[in-house]
């Protein structure tokens, strides 16, 4: 079986588990104050820009987003996220188990506008019984978005200005901001995420580390006790070189976005061949995570060699379905899923 299915089914990327052999016996201190964590945070916070910034790595995303966001917000407050936001679908309520309503805005692509934050801002600052409602504390976007669709530059300096106005801080998750980078529809950099933002993480786990994100806090005055929160919230780990030395070596000769700017050649090629086959897709992405709409015997047929996704249904009798490439995905597996994406016209 080849699998499609996400980005995070393979281990790690060899230079990173030879630096990990290489330095096995080597005793440092714990909790991410060693050596190799902090040239790690050195070189990110280079490659951001921001000298000053913070740098924390933790274990998942999951424990990422719930530690940032419990970090940020007061008892009474909540946060905006779109409805198909990360946090509002797939983390088995983590957040509402922090004491924190997910306040969740339509959106037809996975993406949420400055326009519509001022407008929930609006309404509940302007409402006469806003003490008994959850009050909006900040706001939380993925880039690329669940759908895989991606923020322009415009598009993300106009939220900020919405969380400036209303002294929301911007929270961006960026467990495949890698793959969103390295789209060639991107005309956002590293550095304009940085600036874009108050709190991002770069994630490893979905982009070639074994496990870990670096959370990056472009305002670190908003949260100088974050330590304290991390640890509370399960995200520190006792050998936490481990996490430092798998993003100094992911943040040396530019190897992290080289690799995920092979996923994302990879995941347009097979998206071609979908298009070429005539089957029709699911939403604009141009990242490592293509969506297409197929017959129970299309994916039956495809089902016999390759994993995938199943996203939902598609209408007409079709099935979204999701093929995801990764920083690992060999180029004879894709060559060979083209060449039956092509059979499956005949």
């Amino acid at each position: 079986m080849i699998y499609f299915q996400c980005d995070y089914v393979e281990g790690c990327h060899p230079k990173i588990l030879e630096k990990l052999t290489e330095t096995n016996l080597e005793q440092t201190p714990g909790y991410g104050v060693d050596r190799y964590c902090e040239s790690a945070r050195k070189k990110i916070q280079t490659a951001c820009g921001l000298p000053e910034a913070e740098v924390h790595f933790l274990v998942g995303g999951t424990q990422t987003n719930l530690t940032v966001i419990a970090a940020l917000l007061r008892p009474w407050q909540g946060v905006l996220s779109a409805e198909t936001g990360h946090i509002n679908c797939h983390e088995t309520g983590a957040i509402e188990a922090s004491g924190h309503k997910v306040l969740s805005l339509p959106s037809q692509d996975g993406t949420i506008t400055g326009a519509q934050v001022r407008e929930y801002c609006r309404e509940h600052f302007g409402s006469g019984i806003k003490e008994h409602t959850v009050q909006p504390g900040m706001v939380y976007i993925s880039h690329p978005t669940e759908n895989g669709t991606l923020y322009t530059k415009a598009q993300l300096t106009e939220l900020k200005n919405a969380c400036r106005e209303y002294g929301l801080p911007l929270f961006i998750d960026g467990a495949r901001l890698g793959y969103g980078l390295t789209s060639p529809d991107s005309d956002l950099s590293l550095q304009d995420i940085a600036r874009l933002s108050d709190v991002f993480y770069i994630g490893g786990t979905k982009c070639g580390a074994m496990f870990g994100e670096a959370v990056v806090a472009a305002n670190p005055a908003l949260a100088p006790d974050f330590r304290y929160m991390i640890k509370q919230r399960g995200g520190m780990l006792a050998k936490g070189r481990l996490m430092g030395i798998q993003f100094d070596v992911l943040f040396t000769d530019n190897l992290y976005f080289s690799i995920c700017e092979k996923a994302v050649r990879q995941a347009l090629e097979i998206r071609e061949a979908f298009c070429q086959a005539g089957m029709p897709l699911y939403g604009e992405s141009h990242t490592n995570q293509q969506f297409v709409m197929l017959t129970q015997g299309q994916m039956d047929r495809l089902g016999e060699k390759y994993a995938y996704e199943i996203w939902g249904p598609g209408g007409d009798g079709r099935t979204i379905v999701r093929f995801c490439t990764s920083w690992a995905t060999r180029d004879e597996d894709v060559e060979a899923l083209k060449k039956d994406i092509k059979a499956l016209k005949m």
